[in-house]
């Protein structure tokens, strides 16, 4: 599976990627082009690509679309003067003719910290219920902590999987929804 982790910069993209990777996190410096990760969870392969948030970096994001199965849009959730910029990114990343179909995992990081956005004060920030387009949930997370990551890539493999290949993994039709998380109706 090929996966696009975007978002702001300072969200948590590679914070959350090195977590995942069991890599130290104590010094992370901004990405100035891209990581690239390769995991193996749930019996499949990952190809991340974890891209800078930058304003002067965004319009190179669409060099990384080609063959993307799902986009992981990371959320600093404790920045409530960004949300309109986050937003807009993310209405553009949406419309891209390459990403059509693509599963969308927002990752409402940073929610450890004192007076971070609510799961659905974000939803209706990044007016999520607007996208038709892509099966899309907003999970919470912490990349320091590493709550939430594990649970969060776990829907997204089951959704990718489920639309994409053969594996055997049930989708339900109509999913069961944890109380701490907010997912878009089946379209």
């Amino acid at each position: 599976m090929r996966i696009l982790f975007l978002g702001l910069d300072n969200a948590g993209k590679t914070t959350i990627l090195k977590k995942l990777n069991d890599e130290d996190i104590g010094d992370i410096s901004p990405t100035l082009g891209f990581n690239i990760k390769t995991l193996i969870r749930d019996g499949y392969t990952l190809n991340i690509w974890d891209v800078g948030g930058q304003r002067t970096l965004r319009p190179y994001w669409r060099n990384y679309f080609e063959s993307t199965d799902a986009v992981v849009w990371v959320v600093d959730s404790s920045d409530r003067m960004r949300m309109g910029d986050c937003q807009s990114e993310l209405k553009g990343l949406l419309k891209e003719e390459r990403l059509a179909g693509a599963t969308l995992l927002v990752f409402a990081n940073k929610q450890d910290l004192e007076g971070s956005m609510t799961l659905e004060e974000i939803r209706d920030a990044l007016d999520l219920r607007s996208i038709l387009s892509h099966r899309w949930i907003v999970h919470p997370c912490s990349a320091y902590t590493g709550k939430g990551l594990e649970e969060g890539m776990t829907w997204l493999i089951k959704e990718v999987a489920g639309r994409l290949y053969w594996s055997g993994i049930q989708t339900p039709t109509q999913p069961t929804i944890p109380t701490a998380q907010v997912i878009n109706p089946v379209s």
